[in-house]
C-alpha cells in the first residue's frame, strides 16, 4: 500500500507522478524507514516516510512483504523507500533507520555475513550510489514512530492474504478452476 500526499493513483494503487506536481525539481529528501516481522522469520511489513526539504510529507509507504526476518524487512523498507525517492526525482537523500545492523552494514562498519541479506545489501548499495549525496543514520525506535506504525499496518494488511508470501494473486484452487 502506498499513501501519497497530493498524488493521483493508477488502477494498481501506485502513485502517478506528473510534471505538474512540483514546479521545481525535487532535490533533497529525508526518509524514515522501518521493517518489522512477527516471528523471525514471520509475517513481515515495511513502512517509510519521505519528507521534502521543508519537512512536509511527500509520501508514506506501507506494505506486507510476506514471510521474512526482521533484518530482511528492514532492508526491503530501505530499498522501496530509495526507489520511491528516485521516482520522485530526489538527488540528495538522508535516511534515518532504527536498524543498527542495516545502518552499520551500509556504512561499511559491519560485514554482511548472512547469505539471505547479501542480495538485499547489494541492491541497497546500488540504489544509494545512484544519488548525488546519500547519508544514513541510526536513530532510536522512539524517533522512528511513524515508520514503525506503517510497518505494523503493513503486517496487519497481510493477515487476510492466504497462499504464498509475496503472491500478487492469492486464489484458492477452487477459484483457479
Amino acid at each position: 500500500m502506498l499513501a501519497g500526499v497530493g498524488f493521483p493513483f493508477d488502477n494498481h494503487g501506485e502513485a502517478v507522478l506528473s510534471d505538474n506536481y512540483m514546479s521545481e525539481p525535487l532535490i533533497e529528501v529525508t526518509i524514515y524507514t522501518d521493517g518489522a516481522s512477527r516471528g523471525n522469520p514471520g509475517s513481515a511489513g515495511i513502512g517509510a516516510v519521505i519528507l521534502d526539504a521543508d519537512g512536509s510529507c511527500l509520501m508514506e509507504l506501507c506494505e506486507w512483504i510476506g514471510i521474512a526476518t526482521n533484518n530482511e524487512a528492514e532492508y526491503i523498507a530501505l530499498i522501496k523507500a530509495l526507489e520511491a525517492a528516485k521516482a520522485l526525482g530526489a538527488r540528495r537523500v538522508r535516511v534515518y533507520a532504527d536498524s543498527e545492523l542495516v545502518v552499520r552494514q551500509l556504512k561499511g562498519e559491519y560485514a554482511v555475513k548472512s547469505p539471505r541479506l547479501r542480495p538485499l545489501f547489494m541492491e541497497a548499495r546500488r540504489l544509494k550510489d545512484e544519488f548525488d549525496k546519500f547519508s544514513i543514520c541510526h536513530i532510536k525506535r522512539e524517533k522512528n514512530a511513524r515508520a514503525d506504525v506503517l510497518a505494523n499496518i503493513g503486517i496487519d494488511s497481510g493477515s487476510d492474504k492466504p497462499g504464498k508470501p509475496d503472491s500478487d494473486t492469492n486464489l484458492t484452487s477452487e477459484e483457479n478452476r
